[in-house]
């Protein structure tokens, strides 16, 4: 009898515990690239058997750094570039930027005081750019944001669209500016609340609004389609943005394998697949979920 109690007691704590088990909350950004690689977080683990929940699509960089501080999410993509403006007190320097290790190294540093882990980044720099179409550029001779400074400095038409978060964060527009030593008009801005690069290149490419430039980004995967060229940076005003998983500490000691299914994904993409990837949902109107999913499985990665 007493073994009948002990067994029915056990199979009720197995029970409870599955029942209870914690369901981990996964995020991310609003624009293709950023989709995609939340799917592939969110099924890697869910193939784990880990139990999931989707809030990929949340919002901007400072809706999901809020949301994995006061641990409404667990785990979300994050760019190691976005330690200059997520650490601004650090005051990390344009070299320090610019440089993938060291960069890596100082937002791993950082957010490990914040009871945050940064996982392996991806082999993929995925920094801030200005595009513009292929006939400006052949025109008015533009191949670097030096060029462009040049032309708008002349006297050059141009209108820029972007995301407000492009255009008042300092290290992203206002770095070029500060770099190449040019300065945008009210006029010659057009702010699109939520845009992502598709949007913002879409409207380049069409001259809505009087439009001939476009915040985008170095992965984007509509440039060529688009006929846009995107601008060299030989200054290096803008970071390297690595994408990499970054998880609470506590989530992470609760389920230690995440470190390393993650990091056997994200090893896996390269430039000119993630270029690829995204084209899939800019151009061909996949959803990310359909096209991370198809991308794990043709890599092994999940059944």
């Amino acid at each position: 009898m007493k073994r009948a109690l002990l067994l029915a007691a056990s199979l009720a704590l197995s029970v409870t515990g599955t029942a209870s088990a914690k369901s981990i909350v996964v995020g991310s950004k609003l624009d293709p690239e950023a989709q995609i690689l939340g799917q592939m977080i969110v099924l890697t683990l869910r193939n784990a058997g880990l139990q999931v929940t989707d809030k990929t699509n949340l919002g901007d960089t400072g809706v999901n750094r809020k949301a994995i501080l006061a641990g409404e999410i667990d785990v979300y993509p994050e760019y190691t570039g976005n330690a200059v403006y997520l650490f601004p007190r650090a005051k990390i320097g344009a070299k320090q930027a610019g440089n993938p290790g060291t960069i890596y190294g100082l937002a791993r540093q950082l957010d490990s005081k914040n009871g945050v882990t940064w996982l392996k980044p991806a082999n993929v720099n995925n920094t801030w750019v200005i595009a513009v179409p292929q006939a400006l550029a052949q025109s008015a001779k533009l191949s670097s944001v030096a060029d462009l400074a040049r032309y708008v400095n002349g006297g050059g038409k141009l209108k820029l669209a972007g995301s407000p978060e492009f255009f008042n964060r300092p290290d992203t527009m206002p770095a070029f500016e500060a770099a190449y030593g040019f300065k945008l008009s009210a006029a010659q801005k057009l702010v699109l609340a939520g845009a992502t690069p598709p949007q913002t290149q879409q409207a380049a490419a069409s001259g809505t609004n009087g439009v001939n430039a476009a915040m985008a980004y170095g992965t984007d995967g509509s440039l060529a389609a688009l006929k846009l060229v995107a601008l060299k940076d030989p200054k290096g005003a803008q970071a390297v943005y690595q994408p990499a998983p970054i998880i609470r500490t506590a989530t992470l000691k609760a389920n230690p394998q995440i470190a390393a299914l993650l990091n056997r994904t994200f090893a896996t993409l390269n430039q000119t697949t993630l270029q690829g990837l995204n084209a899939q949902v800019a151009l061909e109107g996949r959803t990310a979920q359909s096209v991370a999913q198809a991308y794990l499985k043709g890599k092994g990665l999940i059944k």
